[in-house]
């Protein structure tokens, strides 16, 4: 075994075939369908594109949705702000218990927070017959919307 010793001429051998590998998964899996969506875009036309976003239907969804939206943002900075001040600064029983609950969203997928939440308030759900009760909907409603995004957006 005379001749050239082994020496690693690299601080991380592997590095080329494993970047090539990941670029080519990033390009199969992410570039390739928006490259697709974008042709899809160009193919159907600024004016078709207008004509299906200029819509009384549309715009009244994008209204509800960034006023929701900004709701419960407003929402959850008062409120976000107060639970984390109070789960830093404060020793309690039961600490531990809303700590885990707040990061619970992170956890869960936004779909499957939205399609538990559906079934917590739907009419014959566990929330959604005591809100019946007392003459409150709640899924399906505004209400409902803005108390996912607030659900889903409290951790942050």
């Amino acid at each position: 075994m005379s001749g050239t010793p082994l020496i690693q001429r690299t601080a991380m051998p592997g590095l080329g075939p494993s970047a090539g590998i990941t670029v080519f998964m990033l390009t199969l899996v992410v570039a390739l369908p928006i490259g697709a969506l974008l042709w899809q875009g160009a193919e159907f036309g600024a004016a078709n594109i207008w004509a299906t976003i200029n819509r009384d239907r549309v715009w009244a969804a994008l209204w509800l949705s960034f006023r929701l939206s900004f709701l419960a943002a407003c929402f959850n900075l008062v409120f976000g702000v107060i639970l984390a001040w109070v789960l830093v600064r404060y020793r309690f029983p039961g600490r531990r218990i809303i700590d885990a609950a707040v990061d619970l969203p992170f956890a869960l997928p936004t779909a499957v927070a939205g399609i538990a939440l559906t079934a917590l308030y739907a009419p014959n759900g566990v929330l959604g017959q005591l809100t019946n009760q007392i003459g409150w909907q709640v899924a399906y409603t505004q209400w409902g919307i803005w108390l996912a995004l607030v659900f889903v957006g409290l951790p942050s």
